[in-house]
Protein backbone atom coordinates (compact mmCIF):
# COMPACT_ATOMS: atom_id res chain seq x y z
CA UNK A 1 0.00 0.00 0.00
CA UNK A 2 2.90 2.37 0.74
CA UNK A 3 4.25 2.04 -2.83
CA UNK A 4 0.78 2.86 -4.23
CA UNK A 5 0.66 6.00 -2.10
CA UNK A 6 4.14 7.04 -3.29
CA UNK A 7 3.20 6.50 -6.94
CA UNK A 8 -0.08 8.42 -6.60
CA UNK A 9 1.64 11.30 -4.81
CA UNK A 10 4.50 11.52 -7.32
CA UNK A 11 2.03 11.53 -10.24
CA UNK A 12 -0.13 14.14 -8.47
CA UNK A 13 2.93 16.31 -7.87
CA UNK A 14 4.11 15.91 -11.46
CA UNK A 15 0.71 17.02 -12.76
CA UNK A 16 0.98 20.26 -10.80
CA UNK A 17 4.63 20.78 -11.77
CA UNK A 18 3.68 20.27 -15.43
CA UNK A 19 0.72 22.66 -15.13
CA UNK A 20 2.91 25.32 -13.56
CA UNK A 21 5.72 24.95 -16.09
CA UNK A 22 3.20 25.14 -18.93
CA UNK A 23 1.99 28.52 -17.62
CA UNK A 24 5.56 29.82 -18.03
CA UNK A 25 6.60 28.08 -21.27
CA UNK A 26 3.29 27.33 -23.09
CA UNK A 27 4.44 23.99 -24.49
CA UNK A 28 1.04 22.25 -24.38
CA UNK A 29 -1.49 23.25 -27.05
CA UNK A 30 -4.43 25.25 -25.71
CA UNK A 31 -7.76 23.63 -26.56
CA UNK A 32 -10.57 25.70 -28.08
CA UNK A 33 -12.36 27.23 -25.09
CA UNK A 34 -16.10 27.83 -24.84
CA UNK A 35 -17.08 31.51 -24.50
CA UNK A 36 -17.60 31.32 -20.71
CA UNK A 37 -14.17 29.79 -20.07
CA UNK A 38 -12.54 32.23 -22.50
CA UNK A 39 -14.02 35.14 -20.50
CA UNK A 40 -12.57 33.72 -17.28
CA UNK A 41 -9.14 33.12 -18.84
CA UNK A 42 -9.10 36.62 -20.34
CA UNK A 43 -10.00 38.14 -16.97
CA UNK A 44 -7.23 36.19 -15.23
CA UNK A 45 -4.70 37.27 -17.85
CA UNK A 46 -5.46 40.97 -17.25
CA UNK A 47 -3.88 40.71 -13.80
CA UNK A 48 -0.18 40.55 -14.74
CA UNK A 49 1.06 38.84 -11.56
CA UNK A 50 -1.71 36.24 -11.17
CA UNK A 51 -0.63 33.53 -13.63
CA UNK A 52 3.06 33.66 -12.62
CA UNK A 53 1.98 33.39 -8.98
CA UNK A 54 -0.29 30.41 -9.71
CA UNK A 55 2.43 28.77 -11.82
CA UNK A 56 5.06 29.23 -9.12
CA UNK A 57 2.77 27.85 -6.42
CA UNK A 58 1.85 24.87 -8.61
CA UNK A 59 5.53 24.06 -9.19
CA UNK A 60 6.49 24.50 -5.53
CA UNK A 61 3.40 22.62 -4.29
CA UNK A 62 3.96 19.81 -6.80
CA UNK A 63 7.59 19.36 -5.79
CA UNK A 64 6.70 19.39 -2.09
CA UNK A 65 3.82 16.94 -2.68
CA UNK A 66 6.00 14.47 -4.57
CA UNK A 67 8.63 14.27 -1.81
CA UNK A 68 7.45 12.18 1.17
CA UNK A 69 9.20 14.32 3.80
CA UNK A 70 7.51 17.55 2.56
CA UNK A 71 4.22 16.05 1.35
CA UNK A 72 2.15 17.49 4.22
CA UNK A 73 3.27 21.02 3.36
CA UNK A 74 2.72 20.40 -0.36
CA UNK A 75 -0.85 19.25 0.29
CA UNK A 76 -1.59 22.52 2.13
CA UNK A 77 0.08 24.65 -0.57
CA UNK A 78 -1.94 22.94 -3.33
CA UNK A 79 -5.26 22.86 -1.44
CA UNK A 80 -6.49 26.41 -2.30
CA UNK A 81 -5.72 25.84 -5.99
CA UNK A 82 -7.45 22.47 -5.84
CA UNK A 83 -10.58 24.11 -4.39
CA UNK A 84 -10.52 26.62 -7.26
CA UNK A 85 -10.08 23.85 -9.84
CA UNK A 86 -12.96 21.88 -8.32
CA UNK A 87 -15.27 24.92 -8.21
CA UNK A 88 -14.38 25.82 -11.80
CA UNK A 89 -15.38 22.36 -12.97
CA UNK A 90 -18.56 22.33 -10.90
CA UNK A 91 -19.72 25.75 -12.12
CA UNK A 92 -18.21 26.33 -15.57
CA UNK A 93 -16.70 23.17 -17.08
CA UNK A 94 -18.54 20.06 -15.83
CA UNK A 95 -16.87 17.86 -18.47
CA UNK A 96 -13.73 17.78 -16.31
CA UNK A 97 -15.45 17.17 -12.98
CA UNK A 98 -14.37 13.52 -12.59
CA UNK A 99 -10.65 14.33 -12.79
CA UNK A 100 -11.10 17.36 -10.53
CA UNK A 101 -12.92 15.27 -7.89
CA UNK A 102 -10.27 12.52 -8.03
CA UNK A 103 -7.45 15.05 -7.58
CA UNK A 104 -9.36 16.83 -4.80
CA UNK A 105 -9.89 13.53 -2.97
CA UNK A 106 -6.19 12.67 -3.27
CA UNK A 107 -5.35 16.08 -1.79
CA UNK A 108 -7.85 15.57 1.07
CA UNK A 109 -6.51 12.04 1.67
CA UNK A 110 -2.96 13.33 2.11
CA UNK A 111 -4.13 16.17 4.37
CA UNK A 112 -6.08 13.68 6.52
CA UNK A 113 -3.14 11.27 6.53
CA UNK A 114 -0.90 14.03 7.88
CA UNK A 115 -3.41 15.63 10.25
CA UNK A 116 -1.12 15.14 13.24
CA UNK A 117 1.49 17.39 11.61
CA UNK A 118 -1.01 20.25 11.30
CA UNK A 119 -2.36 20.05 14.87
CA UNK A 120 0.36 22.30 16.39
CA UNK A 121 -0.67 25.08 13.95
CA UNK A 122 -4.26 25.11 15.20
CA UNK A 123 -3.65 24.55 18.90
Amino acid sequence: MKIVKIIICVLFGLMFINGGLNKFFNYMPMPELPAEQLKIMTAMMTIPWLMPLLATMEIIGGILFAIPKTRALGAIVIFPMMVGILLHHIIVAPEGIIMAVVLFLINIWIIADNWGKYKPMVN
